[in-house]
């Protein structure tokens, strides 16, 4: 699956990063006890390092906040979905478990403050492009809301974008069903590549330890 970075969105952030990963002949299920116990567990002991802290600040989310800035996005009105998700736990409003592969991520993005997405290879239509949304970008979105993506970070197909560090498309959800899907790692653009690889590397492992399956990764910059 070929996966590039458009001009525009170089031109902007030139430093821009992304880890791809690649899975086939995964298994996606109801999370393993291990994993909710962790994200659980996880979640309590942010609520408490983060509870009188300004979440605008946090390394992480505070370089993703500039990144929407850049494109064109309101951070405040148009959070990164790390940011979301870290708001949500200082409020104590715990994430509900949805299956494994959702889990997951939520858990490596709690954990590493950035982005990331998870898709169904097979609803996929050729190559993905990264790129700034216009004013025809649209889609229903996971959380049932129909999201205009003009000045958003989108990854799109030939029939279109289906995902974004703001949130995801319901056309390219990863469900049980899924058996082949598409990680992007949303990198913070100020991490060194060697360390980008380390990244991106690890959380590919630990995504396989789960799921089982053939991974293959690479940063993109």
């Amino acid at each position: 699956m070929e996966v590039t970075v458009s001009d525009t969105l170089r031109n902007i952030i030139p430093n821009f990063k992304i880890g791809v990963a690649i899975y086939n002949a995964i298994n996606i299920s109801e999370s393993p006890q291990m994993l909710k116990g962790r994200l659980r567990m996880f979640q309590e002991l942010l609520f408490f390092d983060y509870t009188d802290q300004d979440i605008k600040t946090v390394p992480g989310i505070s370089e993703w906040r500039h990144v929407f800035k850049q494109i064109g996005t309101d951070p405040n009105r148009y959070r990164p979905s790390n940011e979301a998700l870290l708001r949500r736990v200082q409020k104590q409003q715990y994430i509900n478990y949805i299956h494994s592969a959702v889990d997951l991520n939520n858990f490596f993005s709690l954990q590493y403050k950035i982005p990331l997405g998870i898709y169904d290879l097979s609803l996929i239509d050729g190559p993905i492009e990264l790129t700034i949304g216009n004013e025809l970008d649209h889609y229903l979105a996971v959380n049932e809301r129909k999201v205009s993506l003009k000045n958003k970070l989108i990854s799109q197909d030939k029939k279109g974008a289906f995902g974004s560090p703001y949130v995801d498309s319901q056309r390219t959800a990863v469900t049980t069903k899924t058996s082949n899907a598409l990680q992007l790692i949303y990198l913070k653009p100020s991490m060194e590549v060697e360390e980008a690889n380390k990244l991106v590397s690890s959380l590919t492992k630990m995504f396989q330890q789960i799921h089982g399956g053939d991974a293959t990764y690479k940063v993109i910059k």
